[in-house]
């Protein structure tokens, strides 16, 4: 049985920190890329998430899930903080001006990212409508793969209230597209259409 490193660990011994992170990195890259398109952006928020992983390790509850899924519940945390501050300062120039370029391999490595989660980007922006309590256990169900146990450890509530919010979000993403131009849903992504529907085992 692989002994996976235990986040509780990571912010005093090197050993599992280096570990953790290469465990985890690659499905933070992909949750960060899906919802900002700039890859140097994309870059500095990856790493924000494990310094803020870091600095979060003694909260670690095995019992409340695996830990990809408080993994998640910090990524969405630094992300958002990031558009709240993105937003109130408006200084992109100023920002980039300042910003250590990405070596030329990286770059093109966090582009591919960029560009594989286009498609989700779109499904992220069309969910803008939901409640965000809805919002965020659809991103997490639908967007990043979290089983509804895991989606609801990041979202630190109940299984039971997750499946009740996911239920009724994607009941109210079906009535909304429902009522969309036709054109308009054709043009909708594959991934839409998959988190619309209402699998049974969902169902409260």
């Amino acid at each position: 049985m692989t002994q996976h490193p235990d986040p509780r660990r990571i912010g005093t011994d090197p050993d599992v920190l280096e570990e953790f992170y290469r465990e985890h990195v690659r499905a933070v890259q992909r949750f960060v890329a899906r919802r900002v398109a700039d890859p140097e952006h994309a870059a500095d928020l990856t790493a924000d998430v494990f310094l803020a992983a870091i600095d979060g390790a003694p909260t670690f509850e095995p019992s409340r899930g695996a830990p990809v899924a408080w993994l998640f519940g910090i990524a969405r945390n630094v992300v958002a903080d990031d558009l709240r501050r993105r937003a109130r300062e408006r200084r992109a120039v100023g920002r980039l001006a300042g910003r250590r370029p990405l070596q030329a391999d990286a770059l093109a490595r966090a582009r591919e990212r960029i560009d594989a989660e286009r498609e989700s980007r779109r499904l992220y922006a069309a969910l803008a409508h939901l409640p965000e309590s809805q919002r965020a256990i659809l991103e997490l169900v639908a967007l990043d793969g979290l089983s509804l146990v895991d989606a609801a450890a990041a979202l630190g509530v109940k299984p039971v209230t997750a499946r009740v919010r996911l239920h009724r979000a994607r009941h109210t993403l079906h009535t909304h597209l429902a009522g969309a131009q036709p054109a308009v849903a054709a043009a909708l992504p594959p991934t839409v259409a998959a988190a619309v529907s209402v699998p049974e085992e969902v169902l409260p």
